[in-house]
């Protein structure tokens, strides 16, 4: 059974995930990794939910401000091998949902041109292609994605 918990990135399990999203990265960009780590540090995130199924962390997700009324969505994982289930849809649905909570009216994201299976995700679930922002204007492998959140 799915359970899904609030908490923030002082969470053991949700630094347990994110080290084994941060290796699934590093297999597939290789030393290009090392730009976007300094961009995912785990500090002051005070927005991070994490999925349980039998008790055992299987996903995360989390956002943070980016600007006034725009919430920046952050470490999505899946368990490889529990990937295709509606999972990180279901993650997603929640920060969204979280983030309207919280006063934003925009979420966006970034993601890289290797991981197709996290684009087709943020494309079902409404977002659309904007152009690289901050950080990432310039970068050749990077994707940035926008979805406004309705009230």
């Amino acid at each position: 059974m799915l359970s899904l918990i609030k908490t923030n990135s002082d969470s053991s399990d949700f630094r347990s995930l994110v080290v084994a999203l941060d290796a699934d990265l590093q297999a597939r960009y290789g030393e290009q990794q090392s730009f976007f780590s300094q961009f995912n540090k785990l500090d002051h995130i005070h927005h991070v939910i994490i999925a349980y199924e039998n008790n055992k962390p299987i996903g995360c997700g989390a956002f943070k401000e980016y600007e006034l009324g725009v919430a920046e969505i952050k470490r999505m994982y899946v368990k490889p091998e529990l990937r295709g289930k509606g999972i990180a849809a279901e993650i997603l649905n929640n920060l969204e949902q979280w983030a309207k909570e919280e006063g934003f009216k925009t979420c966006i994201l970034e993601t890289a041109i290797k991981q197709p299976e996290a684009i087709r995700l943020y494309e079902k679930c409404g977002y659309t292609r904007i152009p690289n922002y901050g950080q990432y204007i310039g970068v050749e492998i990077s994707l940035c994605l926008q979805k406004e959140l309705n009230a």
